[in-house]
């Protein structure tokens, strides 16, 4: 894969500040497409501040305690009392268990 050209920011955030026609700039920064150009104009105004950074992932939240779970003499697994209260499971809850990437997903069923 080519190693990704460095992109002088102030540069390019002028030349938009300036309002030159999206062709010119392309053709001077290089870039081939309009998205490309999008793209860079927004890390530009991240990178000078100009715009917060949009977060990523499924939230920012702190990992909770890991908890070893094992598996019983007859196949069960087996998690501590403390942490199926905390998740606020009862004995007569119901599961569906599946293999996924991370590992294995348990899904209640209502």
């Amino acid at each position: 894969m080519p190693r990704k050209k460095a992109l002088d920011t102030a540069k390019l955030i002028k030349m938009v500040e300036d309002e030159l026609p999206q062709a010119e700039i392309m053709k001077k920064m290089g870039f081939k497409t309009s998205t490309q150009l999008k793209t860079a104009y927004m890390s530009a105004l991240i990178s000078e501040g100009k715009v917060p950074g949009i977060k990523s992932g499924r939230g920012v939240k702190k990992a909770s305690k890991v908890k070893a779970i094992g598996v019983g003499k007859r196949g069960s697994i087996v998690i501590a009392r403390d942490f199926v209260e905390s998740l606020g499971i009862g004995a007569k809850d119901k599961f569906t268990v599946r293999k996924s990437k991370a590992g294995i997903a348990l899904k209640k069923v209502e």
